[in-house]
């Protein structure tokens, strides 16, 4: 057994122990670093590849920029240095000398691909311009948990120009509508996309948008984000096209990203006190077959059906693991796997291969009710189908969670109750300082202004006055 602190014992404790126990990652020698293992690796492979193709859909292409920056490109854009100061990690020498200018570790690529895009833009007809990065950055954290807030973290992180502030605005939502799919249908995490808080917002951006999830332990967390620059960068950058009419005019330009914080949604979304549930959309292992023999004699009757199984699996594009190991006992094996969280499980013994069947486990329902023994002939029709049912309901499963925990308080002091243990969807006519309050008084922040409103008007839940529309507030990672 992996011997998990209950998640209603001790929420933290649990969650740190599974990253490590599950196989996913482990801690860096340098404070804050993490070391993400095949298992976890593999995960982040499938959640690219599903981004992946989605970006390339919408018409952008991969590349790679440097991960030295010069210091000087920090501070070109005054809201954005600002913003990132604090978390900054400079180099000052390289080959035994000082050198001239400092290089700041890429925190995130907004500076240096403003200076590439200075060089390539010359004309309307070189927009728009639609790349996408797979890389590292790193910013010094004081806090830090294992995918959720490391010193030095792998995401994608896309930037476009664009000529018209119309195509900018389309490519920040749009792009927005992609992380909201990939939670909702591969991750089978609800989101809440929304627009964020001028505090809230991105250093640099003119609006910030957010999909915001709960958490098993009823938090919110930032799944992903898209920024509308503006024209803020391209002036900083000197980014200026030709027009149609032969005149200069700067670009608009957007950044987004979804990091490997997106693994800790997953893990804090389904997972329970047996350890990881994985979507079988995302998980590395789809299936695992166990073979259970007593001695020589039974192996050589249940491993030829345990390898066709896996090759007829396999065959069909499903994720399949024999699990050959013979120096552990079964019961050890079914309960690795289930904390490993791979969605379904396949028993073959001596009396399955007689009776040509197997018996099929389903990862988000433990114990005997998730449990059925079904013929070995259709088996890869069997488990596809299993393995979209188990899909479907870990969405709407994670779905009654969420809006069981989201309330609509009629009062601040029902608000302060509310948010201590969920959503609170209120409306909102507050300033800054008013927002700060709220956050000392509450520790909870206004997560976004959903894109789903009511309409209409409402009393602001603070300060008593006539709001336009609601914001969603909760404490938060």
């Amino acid at each position: 057994m992996a011997n998990l602190t209950p998640r209603a014992e001790d929420f933290n404790d649990w969650y740190n122990t599974l990253v490590v126990k599950a196989d996913l990652a482990d801690y860096g020698p340098v404070r804050g670093t993490m070391i993400v293992k095949p298992y976890g690796w593999t995960l982040w492979e499938n959640i690219q590849s599903a981004l992946d193709r989605r970006f390339k859909a919408t018409g952008h292409l991969n590349a790679g920029f440097p991960m030295f920056i010069p210091e000087s490109f920090m501070k070109r854009e005054a809201k954005h240095v600002e913003g990132f100061s604090p978390e900054l990690a400079v180099v000052t020498h390289a080959g035994g000398e000082e050198l001239d200018e400092p290089l700041i570790v890429r925190p995130t690529s907004e500076t240096i691909i403003g200076y590439a895009y200075s060089k390539w833009v010359q004309s309307y007809r070189d927009l728009p311009i639609l790349i996408n990065l797979w890389n590292s950055v790193v910013r010094w954290e004081l806090r830090t948990k294992l995918f959720l807030r490391t010193t030095e973290f792998y995401w994608q992180e896309g930037h476009t120009a664009h000529a018209t502030a119309e195509e900018a605005d389309f490519e920040t939502k749009q792009m927005l509508d992609i992380y909201a799919d990939l939670a909702t249908n591969d991750a089978a995490i609800p989101v809440i996309p929304g627009e964020k808080s001028e505090l809230e917002r991105f250093a640099g951006a003119n609006q910030t948008y957010s999909i915001e999830a709960m958490m098993g332990d009823r938090r919110a967390l930032q799944a992903g984000t898209s920024h509308n620059l503006g024209q803020n960068f391209a002036k900083a950058f000197d980014i200026k096209y030709l027009d149609r009419n032969n005149e200069q005019q700067y670009c608009w330009t957007t950044s987004w990203g979804l990091s490997t914080r997106f693994i800790g949604a997953i893990i804090m979304v389904h997972g329970d006190d047996q350890g990881l549930v994985l979507p079988p959309r995302l998980a590395p292992h789809q299936t695992v077959i166990v073979p259970i023999f007593k001695d020589d004699e039974e192996k050589s009757t249940v491993m030829p059906v345990a390898r066709r199984l896996g090759k007829e699996l396999s065959g069909v594009g499903i994720r399949v693991k024999i699990d050959g190991r013979e120096h552990l006992r079964p019961g050890f094996k079914f309960n690795d796997w289930e904390l490993r969280g791979v969605p379904s499980r396949i028993e073959v013994g001596p009396r399955d291969v007689a009776k040509n069947s197997v018996a099929l486990a389903r990862r988000d329902m433990p114990g005997r009710e998730g449990k059925q023994f079904v013929s070995q002939d259709g088996l890869p029709t069997t488990v596809s189908q299993l393995l979209e049912e188990i899909q479907s309901a870990m969405l709407e499963k994670a779905g009654r969670f969420q809006e069981g925990h989201t309330h609509e308080p009629s009062d601040y002091e029902e608000f302060k109750d509310v948010v201590k243990n969920g959503f609170a969807r209120v409306w909102w006519d507050g300033d800054n300082e008013d927002e700060l309050r709220v956050k000392e008084q509450t520790k909870a922040t206004i997560r976004c202004f959903p894109n789903e409103q009511p309409g209409g008007v409402g009393q602001c839940i603070f300060t008593g006055r006539e709001a336009k529309r609601m914001a969603l507030f909760s404490r938060a990672y």
